[in-house]
């Protein structure tokens, strides 16, 4: 199955993301709060451009089961962004001013267009393949800290890991995993390939996505442009 198959070609890189400092940290509970800030309100970033990419597969499926689920995937990546995240912002009271000074870092920025590009330029299975590790590499970390951590009732990041570890987002993953593997199934190899390409590279997006935020990652270039 192509699910099998992706999961062990990143089964090295899945390690990675799992022993990264940011999740170990995470699953103590001694993450930095500034790091899970800075995390936050780039994660509900990233989740505007999710949400925009799952909606396009909603609109491309051929099947109407799978456009609905896309379109209710959709839906819930916005309630994600305004509950979870939006709960953690105005607990660590964060303004909208000191949200507009945290600007998009380039991981974010690099993610978010990468689905874009892939919603709006590359065949249907591939972007489903490209979506894919959101949901499982999330699924996946979530289901390990929560293993790893028990009783989460007096985590500071119990809302985070109780989110990821529920069963009902469980199951949606299942669900993505057998549309993916269905699409395929009946791709020709160029396609597939192209498919496990994208569900690679989304992969290591995910790292670079948590290890931006464990360095709270900045523009290099923001040196010598006035009031960065």
């Amino acid at each position: 199955m192509f699910c099998d198959d992706v999961w062990a070609r990143s089964a090295t890189l899945l390690q990675a993301i799992h022993q990264h400092p940011f999740n170990a940290a995470l699953g103590e509970g001694t993450l930095d709060r500034r790091r899970f800030a800075f995390y936050i309100v780039q994660d509900a970033r990233y989740l505007e451009a999710f949400s925009k990419a799952l909606a396009t597969a909603s609109v491309r499926a051929g099947d109407s089961q799978e456009a609905a689920f896309w379109s209710r995937s959709a839906h819930a990546a916005l309630d994600a962004e305004r509950t979870l995240h939006e709960g953690y912002i105005e607990e660590y009271g964060l303004t909208a001013a000191d949200l507009s000074d945290i600007r998009t870092s380039p991981t974010c920025l690099g993610y978010s267009s990468f689905l874009q590009a892939v919603a709006l330029s590359a065949p249907y299975p591939v972007l489903v393949a490209a979506v894919l590790p959101c949901f499982w590499v999330y699924q996946d970390v979530g289901a390990a800290l929560l293993e790893r951590t028990g009783d989460v009732a007096d985590h500071p990041y119990r809302a985070w890991i109780s989110t990821y570890a529920d069963p009902d987002f469980a199951k949606s993953v299942e669900q993505a995993k057998e549309i993916t593997d269905r699409l395929a199934a009946t791709a020709d190899d160029a396609t597939r390939a192209a498919m496990t390409e994208a569900f690679v590279q989304a992969t290591e997006y995910e790292w670079m996505f948590w290890d931006s935020a464990w360095q709270r990652e900045t523009w290099p270039t923001a040196q010598w442009l006035p009031g960065d």
